[in-house]
């Protein structure tokens, strides 16, 4: 293992994480506050917080974690498959599980749980997203598609990029939308305040997300939600961005106390079978706690 990293405080009254981030470019604050939050960074021998103010002469000691593999470990998960063929899984994805490992997220996956089934799943640049054409938020339930070989991943991946493929929510959004059917589009791009969240951005790429009523509960919309295109956080950002924030949503919407989790449900799906060039759609009905949270609602 690599010898911790030693510095002597030379400026009194520095918040350590930013001290770090200052004195090892390399370690953005954010990626020191981790650090400093799993032990890896201690202050004159003793765990700390990141906002621990330092004194001059404080002796800092760096360690860093093991690297993760660059590979991911298949894991015994249970899978809602919807559909199969010899080219790809249609997958019931429930809320709380990540698509693909991520740093700091290395297992639980739905990818470690695919490669049970399938270990010699198709990889398109990233090694730790075998088979993934597109990607759920971690808390949003339902539909995803899986490629189980090279051609059916091009051929799919192609799909989304032409935006033929039909992607449709369902979302729950606070206040009464009017009017009951429209178009959101503005340019998403990273937050310039906070890096960890998206925004409309003038220099943000291109979106357009098409939205339906289907009804009113309480002081909440129940939306049937069409993505044109797929950017990052796109619903979450786009409604929030009219006024409309979703229901659940601690990062861009109002918290409920019926649901712990954003309402937003991959409800339908629909694109051809690379193999036939069949058109093929899918549905997945809401899951019980959003069922349950929106009969509180209303």
């Amino acid at each position: 293992m690599q010898k911790p990293l030693k510095l002597i405080v030379d400026n009194a009254g520095t918040r350590l994480d930013i001290f770090v981030s200052e004195k090892q470019p390399q370690l953005s604050r954010t990626y020191a506050q981790k650090l400093i939050g799993e032990g890896y960074i201690s202050v004159n021998g003793k765990a700390a917080k990141p906002g621990l103010k330092l004194e001059d002469g404080d002796a800092i000691s760096i360690s860093m974690p093991p690297p993760e593999p660059d590979h991911i470990e298949a894991e015994d998960i249970p899978l809602n498959i919807v559909y199969e063929d010899k080219d790809l899984l249609v997958i019931d994805k429930p809320a709380g599980m990540t698509v693909h490992p991520a740093p700091g997220n290395p297992r639980h996956t739905l990818a470690n749980a695919v490669l049970t089934h399938f270990p010699k799943l198709p990889v398109s640049g990233d090694a730790k997203r075998p088979g993934i054409v597109h990607r759920l938020d971690k808390d949003t339930s339902g539909l995803i598609i899986v490629a189980k070989n090279r051609l059916a991943l091009a051929n799919l991946s192609d799909q989304f990029k032409k935006h033929s493929v039909l992607k449709i929510y369902l979302v729950l959004v606070k206040g009464k939308l009017s009017p009951k059917k429209g178009f959101i589009e503005a340019p998403i791009g990273r937050d310039p305040h906070n890096r960890k969240r998206m925004a409309i951005v003038e220099k943000g790429r291109d979106a357009r997300t098409e939205y339906k009523v289907i009804k009113y509960a309480g002081n909440c919309s129940l939306l049937e939600v069409r993505l044109e295109t797929g950017r990052t956080h796109q619903i979450r950002v786009h409604l929030s961005a009219i006024g409309y924030p979703v229901v659940g949503d601690a990062t861009y919407g109002v918290k409920s106390a019926f649901t712990s989790r954003q309402f937003v449900h991959a409800h339908r799906l629909g694109f051809k079978l690379p193999s036939s060039d069949d058109y093929k759609e899918f549905t997945s009905q809401l899951p019980p706690e959003l069922e349950t949270a929106l009969n509180h609602i209303a």
